[in-house]
């Protein structure tokens, strides 16, 4: 290790009041578990903008009830189309 970031892990690890070893140990404990699941960035992008869609169209305020009914009405169109194509 780098004697300057050895230098800030002895720091880090006095001032939480911890042994240089434990410290090791919960960095690699953390970095372990981060591989063993990474974050998925698209798919959290892909939530953040749905929300900010939802909160700007204010559809985020509709009640529970309101947002089944909405469910409800999109399948059925869903079901209607898929009835009324010919040739299938």
């Amino acid at each position: 290790m780098p004697p300057t970031q050895l230098r800030q892990a002895e720091r880090l690890a006095k001032k939480e009041n911890r042994t240089l070893s434990e410290l090791v140990r919960e960095a690699l404990r953390q970095y372990q578990q981060k591989q063993a699941s990474p974050v998925n960035t698209e798919l959290i992008a892909a939530l953040r903008a749905v929300h900010e869609d939802a909160r700007r169209s204010g559809s985020d305020k509709l009640p529970q009830r309101a947002i089944n009914a909405e469910v409800s009405a999109y399948r059925r169109e869903q079901r209607q189309k898929k009835i009324n194509q010919p040739g299938r």
